[in-house]
């Protein structure tokens, strides 16, 4: 979840307001978006939901730490992957004041934890790692620095008192080392989450956690700078009706990740999932 890519954000006040929106469009919507999966899909889906609404959707690529300081500071719009109550807790803590995380949430069964090869029949639990180090390393391979779960797992490493070091990277770095680790059967050990088309494609097992320093279910929210709701009333209100289960969620990053394969844009994969799904993105719409 960490390629960090700063990029110069016009202020809220001077770029996203109905009044200084063009004619031809209700108003332009700084989004948040994080090189996840499950990110690129949702952020891509929206792009279309609203730009078919008349507004006008700019990405910005940032870690979630960069997003929380942009919301605070009007310099974007909308957050919409937040992890709680536990892998972002940190943020909230430090952000309940000066942004607004809903109280709604988007996808409720999410799941984070360390993640093995199924072929690694003696480790089970995260208590099993520190008999194993050797054969790993003493590593879990990680991926964005500032992400929440990369956070969690730091502290993870110290409740259990891993004798590891957490590396970071990206999620396509972690995940290509994965796959890369598998074809050959080697051993590997790294942070994953639900939802995730990953575990559809590999065999893998999440390690008990008797500790619970990951905490039980997961659940996402999403988060606007101060102010949103009352400068963006309707899109506010879509955002809190939206709602997605596992098959909604899976479905849609395949149809996303097929378009990338493809050479396409991911809207395009998108553009198909909501053709599919016109019924249940309409309810959120309120149509």
């Amino acid at each position: 979840m960490t390629t960090i890519s700063i990029l110069v954000l016009s202020a809220c006040s001077e770029g996203t307001t109905n009044e200084d929106a063009a004619d031809d469009n209700k108003g332009t919507i700084e989004m948040g978006q994080i090189s996840w999966e499950e990110n690129i899909a949702v952020t891509n889906m929206w792009k279309i939901l609203l730009e078919e609404e008349g507004y006008e959707v700019n990405f910005h690529l940032l870690d979630i730490a960069t997003q929380m300081s942009s919301l605070e500071n009007d310099e974007l719009d909308i957050s919409p992957e937040i992890w709680l109550p536990v892998q972002d807790a940190e943020y909230k803590t430090q952000y309940e004041d000066t942004v607004n995380f809903s109280e709604e949430t988007w996808y409720d069964n999410a799941k984070v934890g360390l993640v093995v090869p199924s072929y690694m029949e003696d480790i089970n639990s995260i208590e099993d790692l520190n008999d194993h180090k050797e054969d790993l390393d003493q590593k879990i391979t990680g991926f964005d620095a500032g992400a929440g779960t990369m956070l969690v797992v730091e502290d993870v490493i110290e409740e259990y008192g891993l004798d590891y070091e957490l590396t970071a990277s990206s999620e396509p770095a972690m995940l290509t080392e994965l796959e890369k680790s598998i074809d050959n059967e080697e051993d590997i050990v790294v942070p994953l989450w639900n939802p995730h088309r990953v575990f559809s494609e590999l065999d893998l097992k999440y390690l008990d956690d008797p500790q619970n320093a990951f905490g039980e279910a997961e659940k996402i929210h999403h988060a606007t700078r101060q102010g949103f709701d009352e400068d963006y009333p309707e899109i506010d209100q879509w955002m809190k009706n939206w709602k997605m289960d596992d098959d909604q969620i899976n479905e849609l990053m395949s149809y996303v990740s097929e378009a990338e394969e493809e050479d396409e844009e991911p809207t395009e994969g998108a553009e198909n999932w909501i053709d599919e799904n016109q019924e249940l993105v309409d309810e959120w719409l309120e149509k």
